[in-house]
């Protein structure tokens, strides 16, 4: 032991004088010292086990232990890989001064390992990113990330499963930082469900002021999962070091609370962070830099033939302080149930800005690699909850979720319902699925909130003040509060299944867990599921939280009344893009990829409106002025030869 403090206090001699990497007050600036601070400059003089957290439930200020044997500095891995590109980061444990700053990428051929790439580390943050391009997606190819002589990190690329009847998604979100140590029930119960990809939709750790730390702690947790899988991870407020966070484009914000609206920590940390867990992902669809130099991240990822949107929803929001009247003890909630809803709509007020919508107009319309669409984002477009906190704090509506501005949330549902794509999301802390209405109840796409993988920080429940279902509750359902509600902005959305705590104090009774979406592409059938963390999926459906799974079908996405049908369509091979556009209003309908040879349109009016079809995008027009009848089967044929 004494041979071994000599040692290890002689080599941090020998490294601080060949000079360490810059530290957070370099980095970050004066008015952040601290800022990282145990990942960054002369970090291994800060290294100590990781302490017992306080009696107030705090998480620690020491994390994980980040002096680990030199064999094991690569800490994990995780990829996606899209339109035959493999975008790969390996994050790493902080590197001694003396120690290499390149990182190699190997895959296996045969019984051979061969180098493929070669990149210098990326600081702040200690990660190394490879991006490769014609990648062969239809076979699995082992592969590791090294750094010097011995370190190596081990993982497969997954064949896409694009010959797959059903590709299964994970969807997590969540991981709260007071429970420390590994979540084994979890990654159990995943193995066995053996998932095609892995969605976290944020907070993937809450340690605020040291990301890298906190990162590197949720990598360890899931690495035995996200190393042989695409893995979508995106950025929530906490992991930006903030309670709250409407972004305004990356104005800066006044205080970690955030309500004012922007960021309140230095830029270059928030884009170390996107950097961190964003950065494999398929490049940006529209990689222009937002104020201060924020970068974005927005962007589209095929999976066996599902196509995911993944947004950023917190950036572009505009903030309410100061904007809007305050109607309850923060800017951002609301307790007054007189209040004029229409007041805090006002035009101007932004939720996923203009460039994320047109992203969404052209994704809708885009099906090449394509069966079914889905939007993957940080938080829900309602308030489906009405409990916050501890059981006794009821909130009638709250502003950090994306039910509001309502304008912008409904905008954002319309273009969503246009390819009838459903949603992933998390951030609530309360499992819940919702189908959304934009224009009437049951209007619009279904959406899936995860429950929070570690329910330890902030409780919700869905429990109405009358205790009473709504109108058309589901049928069967074992939970007494289903059917057709207003959350308190006064949004529509039909509640179909939610996992409320039974008691936060028992962690058997917290309600944490995780969900799993399963996209069928032959039926055209979405399923899903949400597991107690403590269950056993060998158990079987008996095992998910009351009301689950939710099975519907991908049309059910676009629940407007019809109005009337167009001609039958017969076309000469099969599974075609079909669009249709209503002439009156210039308003594209939907766009989906058919299954099969033959699709009826159906329409909302009896307006005149164009077909277009085609392979992947609707190129042609098969009618360009077609008037609606009001049965279906009264509708002439069209015979397209595609």
């Amino acid at each position: 032991m004494n041979y071994y403090f000599l040692s290890f206090f002689c080599f941090a001699f020998f490294a601080c004088s060949l000079g360490a990497e810059p530290d957070s007050r370099e980095l970050f600036g004066k008015k952040f010292p601290s800022l990282d601070h145990l990942s960054t400059g002369e970090w291994w003089k800060r290294d100590r086990p990781p302490e017992v957290p306080s009696q107030k439930g705090k998480p620690p200020k020491r994390i994980i232990k980040l002096k680990v044997p030199r064999d094991e500095v690569v800490a994990f891995a995780l990829y996606t890989q899209d339109g035959g590109t493999l975008k790969l980061t390996g994050q790493l444990y902080p590197l001694m001064p003396d120690e290499s700053r390149e990182v190699r990428l190997e895959i296996k051929q045969g019984k051979e390992w061969k180098e493929i790439a070669k990149v210098k580390i990326t600081y702040p943050g200690w990660t190394a990113h490879f991006r490769i391009e014609n990648w062969d997606s239809a076979r699995d190819i082992p592969y590791r990330v090294r750094h010097g002589k011995r370190a190596s990190f081990q993982g497969l690329i997954r064949k896409d499963p694009i010959d797959q009847d059903t590709i299964v998604v994970g969807n997590l979100s969540c991981n709260s930082s007071r429970t420390k140590g590994p979540r084994p029930q979890i990654l159990e119960n995943l193995k066995l469900i053996d998932p095609d990809m892995l969605f976290f939709a944020g907070d993937q750790t809450y340690h605020h002021t040291e990301h890298t730390a906190g990162w590197i702690e949720f990598g360890l947790q899931f690495r035995d999962l996200i190393k042989d899988r695409p893995t979508v991870t995106i950025p929530d407020d906490h992991d930006v070091g903030q309670a709250n966070l409407w972004g305004e484009s990356g104005i800066q914000a006044s205080s970690p609370q955030g309500d004012s609206g922007g960021y309140f920590y230095p830029i270059p940390y928030v884009n170390m962070v996107q950097r961190q867990q964003a950065w494999h992902l398929p490049d940006p669809v529209d990689p222009a830099k937002l104020k201060r130099g924020l970068e974005v991240y927005f962007t589209r990822l095929r999976v066996g033939g599902i196509d995911f949107a993944i947004l950023e929803d917190r950036k572009f929001k505009t903030g309410p302080g100061g904007k809007i009247p305050k109607m309850g003890p923060r800017p951002d909630h609301i307790n007054d149930p007189s209040y004029d809803r229409k007041a805090v709509d006002l035009d101007g007020l932004v939720l996923l800005g203009e460039r994320q919508l047109k992203f969404l107009s052209d994704w809708s319309q885009d099906w090449e690699g394509a069966d079914i669409k889905a939007a993957l984002s940080a938080t829900a477009f309602c308030g489906a909850v009405h409990i916050h906190g501890h059981p006794n704090s009821r909130l009638l509506a709250d502003l950090d979720s994306n039910a509001w501005p309502q304008k912008g949330r409904n905008r954002a549902l319309h273009e969503l319902r246009k390819a009838m794509a459903t949603h992933l999301c998390g951030d609530q802390h309360l499992g819940v699925v919702v189908q959304h209405g934009i224009e009437s109840h049951r209007d619009g796409p279904f959406a899936f909130t995860s429950p929070a993988i570690v329910n330890t920080i902030y409780g919700r429940w869905w429990k109405p003040e009358d205790e009473k279902p709504g109108s058309r509750p589901i049928p069967g359902s074992p939970l007494p509060w289903t059917g057709d509600f207003e959350d308190g902005l006064g949004n529509k959305i039909t509640m179909h299944a939610y996992a409320n705590p039974e008691d936060r104090r028992n962690e058997l009774q917290r309600a944490d867990g995780f969900g799993v979406a399963r996209f069928n592409k032959k039926s055209r059938k979405i399923t899903f599921e949400c597991w107690p963390r403590f269950s056993k999926v060998s158990d079987g459906d008996k095992a998910q939280f009351p009301g689950w799974p939710v099975t519907f079908n991908m049309a059910q996405n676009d629940g407007r009344p019809v109005k009337g049908w167009l001609p039958k369509l017969v076309f000469s091979k099969k599974d075609p893009v079909v669009q249709i556009k209503n002439l009156k209003t210039g308003e594209i309908l939907y766009t989906i990829r058919i299954k099969g040879k033959t699709f009826q349109p159906k329409v909302y009016s009896l307006d005149p409106h164009e077909i277009r079809t085609g392979q992947n995008r609707p190129d042609n027009i098969v009618s360009s002025n077609t008037n609606p009848v009001h049965q279906r089967g009264l509708a002439n044929h069209i015979t397209v030869e595609n």
